[in-house]
């Protein structure tokens, strides 16, 4: 990891860069621009740079329920993983629910996507929910890490 940055996404080109990455990381689920300014009106989605380079983004769902149940998802292109970019997106989207009073953190994965379960897995997610979106045929797990092992994470 060099010169990592990672910004909220405003504007247009943040937006469709955001969009990028999440459409190339879960095609099953790609969205239209539409789709992706609606989601950051409710979420809190930033992107990832090695200098000038996108390499990921995340998504940040506040905590909901009486378990104060947040959402966090990174993602990085694939040729961009194995770097630390990962983690640093994990780290701060975790911050970011910690301060919105997340007590428990859950992720959402493609089962296909094997190099997304075994980073979640490594951090000490365990498979929560199995579930096919209504009329797809796509496997995504809900994985969940409480905040006895959110210590020290």
């Amino acid at each position: 990891m060099t010169d990592l940055r990672i910004e909220p996404v405003a504007g247009e080109a943040m937006l469709q860069e955001w969009r990028h990455v999440h459409n190339a990381i879960v095609p099953p689920a790609a969205m239209d621009l539409d789709e992706v300014r609606e989601r950051g009106g409710r979420y809190r989605l930033e992107n990832a740079y090695d200098g000038e380079v996108l390499v990921g983004c995340s998504t940040v769902r506040p905590p909901e329920g009486e378990e104060a149940v947040a959402t966090v998802i990174a993602r990085v292109l694939p040729e961009y993983r194995r770097r630390g970019y990962g983690t640093a997106l994990y780290e701060k989207g975790l911050a970011h629910a910690r301060v919105l009073g997340a007590r428990v953190i859950e992720t959402v994965v493609l089962a296909a996507n094997e190099d997304g379960l075994r980073f979640a897995e490594a951090r000490g997610f365990v498979e929560a929910e199995r579930y096919v979106l209504d009329g797809e045929s796509d496997l995504w797990l809900t994985l969940r890490n409480d905040s006895r092992n959110l210590a020290g994470t």
